[in-house]
């Protein structure tokens, strides 16, 4: 199976500029924990959920830019990718989401909870997700 089948197409994202009240209010619109942040249509990063209550909420700063909160490193998929390389992918850097990208532009995005609603009978889902939460436990990062 490949990534165009289990992506959440068209995902609403945010500007590096954009206010993270912004961003805040469209993950409470689109009930998601996290949204793409996108220059001129290419992903920059991704935040999430966690991203503003640990880096924005706890400040009291809800009007910073969604730049200032996000970290830089974006590990993306493409749409023909397999489910079994995306959930690799997830793994090996120790992320529950992957923007999708077709021609440098994002499309979708597809979560660890994607992959496992999807494909509930493979293994591999499973193997990912533990692998992620050993590195959650491991460094306190929760992305």
């Amino acid at each position: 199976m490949n990534i165009r089948e289990v992506m959440t197409p068209n995902p609403q994202c945010v500007a590096p500029g954009d206010s993270i009240q912004n961003a805040a209010r469209i993950m409470r619109d689109c009930d998601t924990g996290a949204v793409p942040v996108v220059d001129n249509g290419r992903p920059v990063g991704i935040v999430t959920d966690r991203d503003i209550v640990v880096r924005a909420v706890a400040d009291g700063e809800l009007n910073r830019p969604v730049r200032e909160i996000v970290s830089g490193d974006v590990v993306c998929a493409t749409p023909e990718m397999s489910t079994h390389e995306a959930a690799h992918l997830m793994s090996e850097h120790q992320v529950r989401r992957l923007p999708v990208v077709e021609n440098e532009c994002i499309i979708g995005i597809v979560s660890l909870g994607d992959l496992a609603v999807k494909e509930a009978k493979d293994r591999r889902v499973g193997d990912a997700l533990e692998h992620i939460s050993e590195g959650v436990k491991e460094r306190g990062n929760y992305r």
